[in-house]
């Protein structure tokens, strides 16, 4: 799990956005976690390693 943040902004049309929040609710996640999930597949399916850091035990308290 990343622990470092950043932003992205992204437009969309705000239908779609209402459309994405909506089902993003009905699953119970939030658009940052879906956006997150989608970016990890798109680096995993064209090949791109990227670092990570582990979360160890004294990061969590």
């Amino acid at each position: 799990m990343e622990t470092k943040t950043a932003r992205l902004t992204v437009l969309v049309d705000p239908e779609k956005k209402k459309a994405f929040e909506t089902l993003c609710a009905s699953q119970d996640l939030t658009p940052s976690q879906v956006v997150r999930q989608l970016i990890r597949d798109y680096l995993a399916q064209n090949g791109v390693d990227y670092p990570t850091r582990a979360v160890t035990t004294d990061d969590r308290n």
